[in-house]
């Protein structure tokens, strides 16, 4: 998922939009042909060998010498191993070239170059001289085996040979520390004198060994040495300083830099290197672990200091994510970086600890921005400011705020691990829910403080529209549904106050049903709708869902009205005749009112045997029958109570007292109630 992240930049609220592009530079090492100029870094760089290949020479020289190297390295002129040939070139005027030297080969009869022939050789850069070099390594050493040579004589052989290894090896070693830019052939030859001389250590190694005036010289550990370049080539590279960009932190542009270095130069390894380099040599484990050591160290380093809470994540998404997703397991290295055990830049341990930093950092950082988010809100709320429009509905940017600040910790911890993702989501969705609770507390204050206000109404709706968001990403998130709960509060609340106008308009006209006994209820109940019909505009600036809801809303006041005023008590009716006319009468008041609030959006169909059923009631006769539509009546509506039936058995005035008891005793059968049951009768006050 992170892959469209890959040295783009992290992401986060901080981040701005297109891709980072950061100068790289490929994996570039000295070429063979600035060894000779450059001949004194090889005492620097490969100063651990020389001491421990070379004979020991007397105190006072090794002081000379380490005086002339510091001497050579302040002035940068190429001296190189001089010094340590100056038993080879006695009468040679300085300057002078060993013209016309044989190459290296066996001589006339076989013989052996000598020592001055070799030097030439590995002076012009001749890695042939090489094979015999090593003969005549162990003829000395058989020499000594055998004795009868003077001890002298050794050592001064030795020296000879020693100094000629020491001349080899940094013609062997030069073209590797910058392998790329050698030449293929030459590195062929570099690598396959580098591979006898390991063969030559383990063959040495192997042998008995026996008292001899020689120094041990043996194993040379070349191959190490090249390993310890490449260290040092890894240590060179990654901390070269980051280039500067703009929108980045110190840290960004280091790990970035770092990053992108390490992939690219593993990749000229794999592309490059690899197919001239003997398999046992293991090139791309080599660089690889020595860039990982040096990337490590700078996590390492990095990780001991206290850590502001942007370079934290960085950290981790960078030990957790993108360098074993987006380096060492990118496309072009995975299969190469298969077998090698490169492990974590950080112990687990240390992982956990920065892991439950970030968390308490994001969340922290959560609940301030939300929290700043719901008074910034409130102050507009107070001052009286317009909310904007959008699509002709009254709008808030509170709740794309509140939704983004979510996402985006969220969004965040995954991008380190899924499982952190996992971790953070319940303890957002905590601060969500506290968040909520706190914006219904802040909207009933509004409520009940800026009624005068000029954008009272308008504000209202808008925070009601503001559920609808809330709840489509409450829903996305899986979260559970008493998260809701503030939400379903806060509508409620700005439904109540949205209708407390329209709903005083209609009392009075409910109150004529009871006091003209129902003889023009269908003329009062047309002006009933005549009134909410008219004072419908004040709420097109809701969401169509809001607009529904709504509508429902005034559709359960006007059932729920119309049966209040049923049941006062006020009305008896003797006869059946008397009885079915009221019916009929109730019944057609139904159909209007469900037509008319059907046609005006009211998704309320649990409605619609609220009123014909009560009718049905009125109009039976035999107790019987009564007794099966009460208990049909409530599988409907729960709330249906003895008090409210009997309200409307008191209509019957041809009821004995027996009978209604009777028929209320049904009410003591549970029956099922359908679902979903919502109230009505609970909002009725029975008598």
């Amino acid at each position: 998922m992170l892959k469209t992240m890959t040295f783009q930049g992290l992401p986060g609220p901080q981040r701005g939009p297109g891709a980072l592009d950061f100068p790289g530079s490929p994996l570039k090492f000295r070429t063979a042909s600035e060894a000779e100029s450059e001949a004194s870094m090889s005492e620097a760089s490969m100063s651990e060998a020389s001491s421990e290949d070379l004979v020991p020479l007397p105190e006072a020289q090794v002081a000379q010498e380490r005086g002339e190297e510091e001497a050579s390295k302040k002035k940068k002129k190429p001296k190189g191993l001089a010094n340590m040939f100056g038993i080879f070139s006695k009468g040679r005027k300085k300057g002078q070239e060993p013209a016309g030297r044989p190459e290296a080969k066996p001589g006339p009869g076989g013989r052996l170059p000598t020592v001055e022939e070799l030097k030439a050789d590995l002076e012009r850069g001749r890695l042939e001289a090489a094979a015999p070099l090593m003969q005549l390594e162990r003829e000395l050493r058989a020499a000594a085996a055998a004795g009868g040579t003077s001890e002298e004589e050794l050592v001064r052989r030795q020296s000879k040979v020693e100094a000629l290894y020491v001349l080899l090896r940094d013609q062997v070693l030069g073209p590797l520390r910058r392998p790329l830019e050698a030449e293929p052939e030459r590195l062929r030859q570099a690598l396959a004198v580098l591979a006898e001389q390991e063969r030559e250590d383990r063959r040495v190694a192997a042998a008995e060994p026996g008292a001899s005036a020689l120094a041990a010289t043996r194993p040379r550990h070349w191959l190490q040495l090249w390993q310890r370049a490449v260290a040092r080539e890894a240590e060179e590279r990654l901390g070269r300083p980051a280039a500067a960009a703009a929108g980045l932190s110190e840290a960004e542009r280091t790990f970035l830099g770092m990053g992108r270095t390490m992939k690219e130069d593993l990749e000229a390894v794999v592309q490059r290197l690899k197919p001239l380099f003997p398999a046992e040599f293991g090139v791309v484990a080599t660089y690889a672990e020595s860039y990982h050591a040096q990337f490590a160290a700078q996590i390492a380093a990095m990780a001991q200091f206290e850590l502001c809470q942007r370079d934290t994540y960085l950290l981790l998404l960078w030990v957790q994510n993108l360098y074993p997703n987006d380096i060492i397991n990118s496309a072009k290295l995975a299969g190469e970086l298969q077998g090698v055990n490169l492990g974590s830049l950080l112990p687990p341990k240390q992982i956990r600890l920065l892991e439950a930093t970030f968390l308490y950092n994001e969340v922290a950082s959560v609940k301030e921005l939300m929290t700043r988010a719901l008074e910034l809100e409130s102050q507009r709320w107070a001052q009286d400011v317009a909310p904007q429009r959008l699509n002709g509905h009254c709008h808030s940017e509170l709740a794309i705020d509140i939704i983004q600040i979510i996402s985006q910790g969220q969004v965040k911890a995954e991008s380190i691990t899924l499982d952190l993702g996992k971790q953070i989501k319940h303890m957002l969705l905590a601060e969500l829910a506290a968040f909520l609770r706190s914006y219904q507390r802040a909207f009933d204050e509004f409520l009940e403080r800026c009624k005068q206000l000029r954008n009272y109404r308008a504000n209202v709706m808008a925070n009601i529209n503001n559920c609808l968001s809330f709840r489509i990403s409450i829903e996305k998130w899986q979260a559970p549904q008493d998260l809701l709960s503030p939400l379903n509060e806060l509508k409620s609340h700005g439904f109540d106050t949205l209708l407390q106008g329209l709903f005083w308009d209609l009392k009075p006209l409910f109150k004529r049903l009871t006091q003209t006994r129902w003889a023009a209820s269908a003329q009062t109940l047309e002006e009933v709708a005549s009134t909410v019909e008219a004072r419908l505009p004040e709420f097109s600036e809701l969401r169509e869902c809001f607009r529904e809801e709504l509508m429902e809303l005034v559709h359960l006041h006007l059932v729920k009205e119309y049966i209040v005023r049923l049941s006062k008590r006020r009305l008896v009716l003797k006869t059946a005749e008397q009885q079915q006319q009221l019916a009929g009468q109730v019944l057609d008041n139904a159909n209007l009112i469900q037509h008319f609030c059907t046609q005006n959006g009211s998704p309320a169909t649990w409605l619609q045997h609220a009123l014909p059923t009560l009718a049905e009631i009125i109009r039976l006769q035999d107790p019987s029958a009564i007794k099966i539509e009460v208990a049909t009546y409530a599988t409907w509506y729960p709330d249906f109570s003895k008090g409210h039936l009997s309200a409307i058995l008191a209509i019957k005035g041809n009821l004995s007292s027996s009978e209604a008891k009777s028929i209320r005793s049904i009410l003591d059968v549970p029956t099922g109630a359908r679902e979903p049951s919502k109230s009505l009768f609970s909002l009725i006050k029975p008598g």
